[in-house]
């Protein structure tokens, strides 16, 4: 392999992940957890939007989502999705390639009830990326939606996780005179072995 050392060591690019977010919890001051996710639509046209990671699990990431949004009906459509990290307060990134899925059993159910009510609500409500004629108006439907789901919602059937199980990983360090510090873990597929190189900056 590469050599790697420091906080670039070790054989499991989950954990090496898991690590530098546990580190960003403790130095960056709003969602340390936040990714940049890109997809494509049919015309293959880049579309990038934040969104918030909430887990890392054994061999991919997982975050939530209205499934009828933009990002979801693209994610569908093309099976595929990147996505960076990055964390100016430790002037390191994490690039992220892969094939996605969807989690719709009872981790996302469990996730779910997690939210807020409001949150919960507001999923309910909301037909997102969808055009809006007023906020007005979806106020109207949140309180529709409350008077019909009370306190308690389930989970929406357009609402769930995507799971993305990744081909490449990049971690990124800043280095002096911009000379950084770059390793590519990638490999063929989600069962194959991961090969690791060290990129120039």
């Amino acid at each position: 392999m590469a050599d790697r050392g420091g906080i670039f060591a070790g054989d499991d690019p989950f954990a090496i992940a898991r690590a530098w977010l546990g580190e960003a919890e403790q130095s960056e001051p709003n969602d340390p957890n936040a990714i940049a996710l890109a997809t494509v639509d049919d015309d293959g046209l880049p579309n990038a939007r934040m969104v918030l990671l909430k887990d890392i699990e054994a061999d991919a990431f997982l975050f939530y989502t209205n499934y009828g949004s933009a990002k979801g009906r693209e994610i569908a459509s093309a099976g595929k999705a990147a996505f960076v990290m990055h964390w100016k307060s430790l002037r390191r990134q994490i690039r992220v390639r892969g094939v996605t899925s969807r989690e719709e059993g009872p981790k996302a159910d469990e996730y779910f009830a997690s939210r807020s009510l409001q949150s919960r609500l507001g999923a309910w409500a909301s037909h997102q990326s969808e055009p809006l004629a007023s906020r007005a108006g979806l106020m109207a439907e949140v309180a529709r939606v409350t008077a019909l789901k009370g306190v308690a919602p389930a989970r929406p059937p357009f609402w769930g996780g995507i799971r993305m199980r990744p081909l490449e990983i990049e971690f990124w360090a800043d280095g002096a005179f911009r000379l950084h510090d770059r390793f590519r873990w990638r490999r063929q597929t989600p069962e194959a072995e991961w090969s690791v190189a060290r990129l120039s900056p």
